[in-house]
């Protein structure tokens, strides 16, 4: 595993419900490449649901924001390059 190290570390946010398995794979692979991140329960935080749609047009989860940028569903590679995970 190699990753970049940036001065800070990347703000990441996962939008999720506990019962998504999809949501409960991007949290466990952030956690096992080190990154740290927030996780929004979007079935207890109305607000935060509006704002996923607002941003993304998109109802379902996970939604991962990366230093703003959305990325809809466990998009791997793009998380990847995102994070500059090789």
């Amino acid at each position: 595993m190699s990753i970049e190290k940036t001065k800070t570390a990347p703000r990441i946010i996962v939008f999720s419900t506990p019962s998504c398995g999809w949501c409960r794979k991007v949290k466990s692979y952030l956690k096992e490449k080190g990154f740290r991140f927030r996780d929004v329960d979007i079935s207890k935080d109305s607000r935060a649901a509006q704002d996923v749609v607002r941003k993304t047009g998109q109802t379902g989860v996970p939604v991962i924001l990366i230093n703003n940028r959305p990325i809809v569903g466990f998009n791997k590679p793009e998380i990847d390059r995102i994070l500059n995970i090789r």
